[in-house]
């Protein structure tokens, strides 16, 4: 690994203001999938493919998830959480930064360790975005892999208004 491609993945994070993806995400072996769109700094909205018509909004230091088929909201402080390295551009610019390469064909690897333990992925061509891997506080193994389907889009504000209290 080239620190020109290091410098290559900063250089596109830093012009990087929003992204629209899809995912897959493994909780412990259990899967789930989803469309989200992230906004830097601190905005994330996820809609999962599920039963429970889920939606995930994390709005700064707040994180709502919503079941729309109960109608049931739960807030979460999201302080300690691990999402913070990737949903603030200067603690991801820090991770590719500070991270410990691997390189295999596909995917370049960022270890990062502070207070937990990050694994950022990229694909080695494009050097987009491709995941991450991750110990949550309650030590569930979540092993996050995206798709970016557009970058750099303008949304509207509502769209990361956190729902009210119900």
């Amino acid at each position: 690994m080239s620190a020109n491609q290091k410098d290559q993945i900063i250089s596109q994070l830093n012009d990087l203001n929003s992204i629209e993806f899809t995912f897959n995400q493994f909780v412990n072996e259990k899967s789930e999938k989803g469309s989200c769109l992230l906004e830097f700094p601190g905005k994330l909205k996820c809609e999962y493919f599920d039963d429970k018509q889920k939606e995930l909004v994390i709005n700064n230091k707040r994180l709502a998830i919503t079941q729309k088929k109960y109608n049931k909201t739960y807030y979460y402080p999201i302080s300690k959480s691990p999402f913070l390295n990737i949903l603030y551009k200067d603690r991801l610019l820090e991770v590719v930064k500070s991270g410990k390469l691997e390189l295999s064909e596909q995917i370049i690897k960022l270890i990062y360790s502070s207070e937990n333990e990050i694994t950022v992925f990229f694909d080695s061509k494009t050097l987009n975005l491709k995941g991450w891997e991750i110990i949550d506080q309650y030590n569930n193994n979540i092993n996050f892999s995206l798709n970016i389907v557009s970058k750099n889009d303008i949304y509207d504000k509502d769209t990361f208004k956190i729902p009210k209290i119900n």
